[in-house]
């Protein structure tokens, strides 16, 4: 059963998980999907339709607007804000009426993979993914998509170095670097220009591969 603050807004039609937790002045908008074992810190947003996966944490005045999705585990901290238009305008060309604020065909998607992390205060652009279990750095602003693993900085966002599942920083990239590289927590990551894999799964595409080329030239 979810937990839901007195002073949150939770509209018609929306999911919350088993075991997640609203706080106050929250507002969730219609038709919106929330997995189970969430934290939605207070006065935080979540536009119609959105949808986020399990055990993801949401902190304090987020802003997360439409065709936003979020997958599992992933950390959100406080005050970063979600956009989907890239060049937003109040009203159509006459001024005489405003736009509707219902997705169109300028609503931009934005997708937030497993396991990552944005940091406090990030605006992220849209038509763009965070990688699985990348980490966006406080007060950066995200305008292209994130690779799996990578650790971005400053605005616009670039990319300094890799990160474990555990959140370390264990490599900063260099030109041209490759190899295998080990977390002092004990993971270790393939690296080549710059695309970060977890050993086990480089390795079993190695051998996957491998075995591919053996069956086409028997």
């Amino acid at each position: 059963m979810a937990r839901i603050h007195p002073t949150a807004i939770i509209e018609d039609n929306v999911t919350l998980g088993e075991g997640t937790s609203v706080w106050d002045n929250v507002h969730i908008r219609h038709g919106a999907s929330i997995g189970d074992e969430c934290i939605v810190g207070e006065k935080t947003y979540i536009a119609y339709d959105v949808r986020v996966g399990n055990r993801v944490k949401i902190n304090a005045m987020v802003y997360i607007c439409a065709e936003v999705t979020i997958e599992d585990g992933v950390m959100i901290s406080a005050s970063t804000t979600f956009t989907n238009d890239r060049f937003p305008r109040a009203t159509f060309p006459d001024l005489k009426s405003l736009r509707p604020s219902e997705p169109d065909e300028h609503t931009l998607k934005t997708l937030v993979r497993e396991g990552s992390t944005i940091g406090s205060g990030c605006i992220i652009g849209n038509d763009l993914e965070i990688g699985r279990w990348a980490m966006v750095g406080m007060g950066s602003v995200v305008t292209k998509s994130v690779p799996d693993f990578h650790l971005v900085l400053g605005s616009p966002a670039r990319s300094i170095g890799a990160v474990c599942k555990c959140g370390l920083l264990f490599h900063k990239f260099k030109d041209g670097d490759s190899g295998t590289y080990a977390c002092e927590c004990g993971l270790s990551y393939e690296i080549a220009d710059r695309v970060v894999n977890e050993e086990e799964l480089a390795t079993k595409g190695t051998k996957d591969a491998k075995k591919e080329f053996e069956l086409a030239t028997v």
